[in-house]
């Protein structure tokens, strides 16, 4: 009878040596293939780790630069501020200015205006006495020329001196 699986020597020979070559060609390989595959993952980790680090060590000078940019933020915010309040001030600071000269130049036009009042007044009543000066020389060529007496002529004097009021001679 034929078995199904003949072991003979010469296959269990072929067998051992095909084993032992195996082995020989796994380690020989192994030394030349997988020790450089070991190598490039190693250096590929190493890189990666180190890109990992700077990545890290960029993050926290990004977020290094954002708490900068932030407090420089703040910080112009905080002058932008501080201007607007010393531009605030300062026009009110002029306002305050602008109203007082405004007060002063009112006050100077009132009290020119009352100064013309004054001349005018003075003015009128300066032409009020020229008048009365010739209605009582033409009054008094009227007394020459029909001459009265002195009783006549007191009596005009006096009604004359009545119709203008003593507070105009007086002034």
């Amino acid at each position: 009878m034929d078995r199904l699986l003949g072991f003979d020597p010469q296959l269990l020979f072929d067998a051992f040596v095909t084993g032992i070559n195996v082995f020989i060609l796994f380690f020989a390989l192994s030394y030349m293939l997988f020790n450089p595959v070991r190598e490039v993952l190693e250096r590929r980790r190493q890189r990666i780790a180190g890109e990992l680090k700077n990545a890290a060590d960029d993050k926290e000078a990004a977020r290094a630069m954002k708490e900068e940019y932030e407090a420089r933020l703040h910080e112009v915010k905080k002058e932008a501020e501080e201007i607007l309040e010393d531009a605030r001030k300062r026009a009110k600071q002029r306002e305050a200015e602008i109203i007082t000269e405004a007060r002063e130049e009112a006050d100077r036009i009132v009290t020119r205006g009352s100064r013309e009042v004054e001349l005018e007044r003075k003015k009128a009543l300066d032409d009020m006495k020229e008048q009365i000066i010739s209605i009582a020389s033409v009054m008094a060529g009227k007394v020459v020329a029909a001459s009265i007496d002195t009783t006549v002529q007191e009596a005009l004097i006096d009604e004359t001196l009545k119709e203008m009021g003593e507070s105009t001679w007086q002034s």
